[in-house]
This record gives C-alpha cells, sequence and structure tokens, in this order.
C-alpha cells in the first residue's frame, strides 16, 4: 500500500464511512470488522447503519471484536458509552455478559446500580467482576497509601527530645543548626536536636470519609471504599466509612471487604449532607487528631444553612475538614458553586481528586498542612 492509499484508509476509518466520507475507499478484513464495532455504537441513530440490538449473542460477538482490536483503555470506554448511549443495563443482568466484558470502574458503579434488580445468578457474576476491579485498585493504591500515611504520622511525631540515639533525625538536625558552624573544626555543634518519638501503638488519628451514593459519584465510591479498607488496616488510624443519600448508612464493620462494602451500598435518590454530616459528628471523638473528608458533588437536599454551621463547628473545633467534589480520574462533575463557595469561604476549599493524588492528600491532611495551599499546587500541576 502506497503513502497515499495508508492516508485514504486512515482518514476512512476515522470518518466512518458512508456516502458522504469522501474517500473512495473500503475496507477490508480487520479494518473493516474495527470500523463495524466503532459503528455499533457512535453511528447508532446517526443516518447510518449500527447499533447492537437486544440480541445478547450479537452484544457477546461485539464485545470479543472489541477486545481483540483495541486496548483495553479504550475498550473500556467503548463499554461505557454502549451501555449509556444504547441501553445495555438489561444485558448486563445476565451471567454471560458479565464474563465478556472487561471490568473498569464505570462498570462496577453500573452492576451496583443495578444490585437491587439482579437475580441471585447474575449477582454472583457481579460479585466477582467487582472483586477483579476491587483488587487492581488495591494493587495500585494500597502501597502508595500506606507509605504516605505512615511517613506523615512519623513526621507529626517529632521531638525535639529524642530519648535515643537512633531516634535522632541527623538530616534535620544538621540543617536546624548550621548556624552553629564552627569553620575552624569544620563541623557543626547541635544545640538544637530533631528526631522522632518513639513509634505509637496506640491510634494516633481519627479518619471519617462520609460519601455521597448519589448516581452521579459512582467511580468516587468505589475508590472511597477501596481507600477506606487501606487506612482501616493501619493500626494507627482510626477509620469509619459513612455512606449517605436522604439516609445514613455506616459501613464502617464492612471495611475489612471493601466488595461487600459496595454491595452495601445503593447508587441513586436523593441528598442529604447535614444529615450525614451530623451523624459524623458523633464519630469524632478527638477533633484536633481528626480529618474529615466529605466527598460529594455539594447539591443539598437537606437544610443547606445548618449544613454549613455544621462544618464551621467542626473546624472550629479542630477537626481537619476536606471537601472533595469527586474521588475520580474524571475531575470535578457538575456541582454546587454556591456552596462550594461558601466553603471555601470558611476555609474548607473544594476540589475535584484524583486516586492517585489522594494518598499525598490524606499525609498532608495528617500533618495538618495547608489544605488550600495543597489544593491549589495540586490543580496547578
Amino acid at each position: 500500500m502506497n503513502d497515499e492509499d495508508e492516508r485514504l484508509r486512515r482518514w476512512r476509518m476515522v470518518l466512518g464511512g458512508g456516502d458522504a466520507d469522501g474517500t473512495g475507499c473500503s475496507l477490508e478484513g480487520a479494518d473493516a470488522r474495527m470500523d463495524a464495532a466503532l459503528s455499533a455504537v457512535y453511528d447508532h441513530g446517526g443516518g447510518r447503519e449500527g447499533g447492537l440490538g437486544a440480541s445478547a449473542p450479537r452484544v457477546a460477538r461485539w464485545l470479543g471484536d472489541i477486545r481483540t482490536y483495541f486496548p483495553s483503555t479504550v475498550v473500556q470506554v467503548m463499554q461505557k458509552d454502549a451501555i449509556e448511549k444504547l441501553n445495555l443495563t438489561r444485558l448486563l443482568l445476565e451471567p454471560e455478559m458479565l464474563e465478556a466484558v472487561e471490568p473498569d470502574v464505570h462498570l462496577v458503579g453500573t452492576l451496583l446500580a443495578l444490585n437491587r434488580v439482579m437475580p441471585d445468578q447474575a449477582r454472583e457474576s457481579a460479585r466477582a467482576v467487582v472483586r477483579r476491579v476491587v483488587d487492581e485498585l488495591e494493587r495500585r493504591l494500597a502501597q502508595k497509601t500506606r507509605a504516605a500515611v505512615s511517613g506523615a504520622l512519623d513526621r507529626s511525631a517529632r521531638t525535639h527530645r529524642p530519648k535515643r540515639v537512633a531516634d535522632i533525625d541527623w538530616d534535620r538536625t544538621i540543617r536546624a543548626n548550621l548556624k552553629n558552624y564552627l569553620p575552624e573544626r569544620n563541623t557543626v555543634v547541635p544545640s538544637r536536636l530533631v528526631g522522632y518519638a518513639r513509634r505509637q501503638r496506640s491510634v494516633q488519628r481519627e479518619v471519617v470519609l462520609c460519601v455521597d451514593q448519589s448516581g452521579s459519584m459512582a467511580a468516587s465510591v468505589v475508590y472511597s471504599s477501596v481507600f477506606g479498607a487501606v487506612l482501616a488496616s493501619m493500626r494507627s488510624l482510626k477509620t469509619s466509612l459513612v455512606v449517605f443519600d436522604t439516609a445514613v448508612v455506616d459501613l464502617t464493620d464492612q471495611l475489612h471487604d471493601p466488595v461487600e462494602l459496595l454491595f452495601g451500598t445503593q447508587l441513586g435518590g436523593g441528598t442529604d449532607i447535614n444529615r450525614a454530616i451530623a451523624y459524623c459528628q458523633g464519630l469524632v471523638t478527638r477533633p484536633a487528631d481528626s480529618v474529615f473528608v466529605l466527598i460529594s458533588d455539594l447539591y443539598e437536599g437537606g437544610v443547606r444553612e445548618e449544613m454549613l454551621r455544621r462544618v464551621a463547628a467542626m473546624t472550629q473545633a479542630g477537626v481537619q475538614v476536606i471537601v472533595l467534589l469527586a474521588l475520580s480520574d474524571e475531575g470535578a462533575p457538575f456541582y454546587d458553586h454556591e456552596n462550594a463557595a461558601a466553603l471555601a469561604a470558611m476555609g474548607v476549599p473544594a476540589f475535584a481528586c484524583t486516586p492517585d493524588a489522594f494518598p499525598e492528600l490524606m499525609a498532608a491532611a495528617i500533618e495538618r498542612r495547608d489544605i488550600t495551599q495543597w489544593a491549589e499546587r495540586h490543580l496547578a500541576r
């Protein structure tokens, strides 16, 4: 194939074919099958032949085709678009469909939304899909989270009176005493020691994750359950996880198994943030050593003024309050700008956070750094 033919072939793949593509190029073999797989979703309803119909066998073939011809990341996007555009949610209740799909966070969100209407056989298949996604997320995020949080706890336990030589942080001690450098002796006189307090076995911080389980927050619910399980595995933290819509459900006792936890959520419904915060206030026993993370788009269906008063009361009591508009890779969703501005005015910024940045955010919160400054640096990257 010469360069001109290859250029026309590429344009033909981009334009999607039909009489209006203007290339005069026909596709064969793998190119034709890739084009058909794309057309089934993206040409549906647009005047060209497309769609997957309601046929489970045809959907199964399509799932096989896209996994053959496209990388995993593209497959996940196409699956998500097919579910949304072609309303394939009913087919996801069939076990053979669940065994054919490429598991990802968006698919988990869809399955959780269908949880209450699933037949038992499909629920077992769905649970296996969710388990695969959760295990992969834990492999990706757990070590980084434990390292960041453990380091922050160690740094926050620094002392100027280390009891043993092994507890001295020599790098920081030297930096703190550079003004005492004696050039004639080529040495620093350490008049002020910086070291680590002995590692505490007791709880050092309380962490409360309060997660909005309305439909738009599906990915955030998935990631929150994984991070909650990781944090709960650390003895130095007392971790609670609360989900809410118009009702409030404490899922802390299920943090040992994030899959069971996820199946305890119920995506969709209204939102009463004020009620959720009121419940979480009761979980905080040591305000000055507590981190409260509200994950919500801030669309309040309850009493807005009371919600803001509760947040103000928590910050005044010494709780480190963080508001995340989303905990996902997709950026901030639609959110209530007025409530976000009101929170920012009291020193509580509201911003979206990616899962990869969340461990660093928790470390900053544990060290009681300025979260507004952290967010500004993070969002400026």
